[in-house]
């Protein structure tokens, strides 16, 4: 069997098995496919979120990282290296990566929004209100953006801004509205 063929078969496998939850038998399936063609965009991505899935998140790390260099201009390899960075507690190296994905694509709000709350947990709020505002701008109806809007501004001791942000939220997600009332002890009545 010629090696492409190879690798067509293996990635049907792949796909069967984790069509069937068969995760860690379709990782098998991966990684003899990287064997096959060392820097396949399809193989690295789908391996890197399949050992997100299974908890094994400093491997998923390192292949989501490989990705990321190897497609260098890919926004969605560098955002999910963020996110997955983020979500370890990788602050800085989070930030880097989420900044990379907005140089390439400077509207991505998913980026903006994870650049934002890097930024929260690093206590700039300066910086995260200019990436909550490009989120907010980007998907005006998103309620995640406004809600960690609030809650900064909160946190910057300007109430008057978090009030308006409710008010706005009522509009159109007011059980989030009513959630940030209850947890900020702002009233907007």
């Amino acid at each position: 069997m010629s090696q492409m063929a190879n690798y067509l078969f293996l990635k049907l496998q792949a796909i069967a098995l984790l069509l069937f939850n068969r995760r860690q038998e379709a990782l098998v399936r991966f990684d003899e496919m990287l064997r096959l063609k060392p820097q396949d965009r399809y193989a690295l991505a789908s391996r890197a979120h399949l050992l997100s899935q299974l908890g094994r998140k400093s491997e998923a790390i390192v292949t989501q990282d490989l990705l990321a260099r190897h497609y260098p201009d890919l926004s969605a390899s560098w955002f999910n290296l963020g996110y997955m960075l983020e979500e370890n507690g990788q602050h800085e190296q989070a930030e880097t990566a989420f900044r990379r994905a907005l140089e390439i694509e400077p509207k991505m709000d998913r980026a903006w929004y994870g650049l934002a709350l890097v930024l929260i947990q690093e206590r700039r709020f300066d910086e995260a209100v200019v990436a909550l505002k490009k989120n907010t701008e980007l998907q005006p109806m998103s309620p995640f953006g406004w809600y960690q809007l609030a809650r900064v501004h909160v946190d910057r001791q300007e109430p008057d801004e978090a009030v308006k942000i409710i008010r706005h939220l009522k509009g159109f997600e007011p059980k989030v509205a009513a959630q940030l009332e209850r947890e900020t002890g702002l009233r907007t009545a």
